[in-house]
């Protein structure tokens, strides 16, 4: 998220630069600048709010995705464990047979 944040910084930054710079520079009048730049804060604005979004969506699929994963390893990793017991039961099973086949 630190990328994202210093992204969205980024931007907001360069719009206020940008903006001041534009009211400084500005050949036209003045209420046209401000309207140029209200349309274009405004269209920013839209455009970050855009973005936001689509990170939030990409961020809840990925969590989404590394969940399921995880049960899956987790599930498969279950199921290993308790073949390995099962195996593990039949070796004794057969051992402890073995042992009291000598025995007798």
């Amino acid at each position: 998220m630190s990328k994202t944040s210093d992204f969205i910084t980024g931007v907001i930054v360069g719009a206020a630069v940008g903006s001041a710079a534009a009211l400084l520079y500005a050949p036209e009048k003045g209420k046209t600048t401000r309207d140029k730049l209200t349309y274009k804060v405004s269209h920013y604005t839209d455009e970050l709010t855009a973005k936001i979004e689509q990170l939030r969506k990409e961020r809840d699929r990925l969590v989404s995705e590394a969940k399921e994963r995880g049960n899956q390893v987790v599930d498969e990793a279950r199921e290993k464990a308790e073949n390995l017991m099962h195996e593990a039961e039949e070796l004794l099973h057969n051992a402890s047979e073995a042992l009291d086949d000598d025995k007798a």
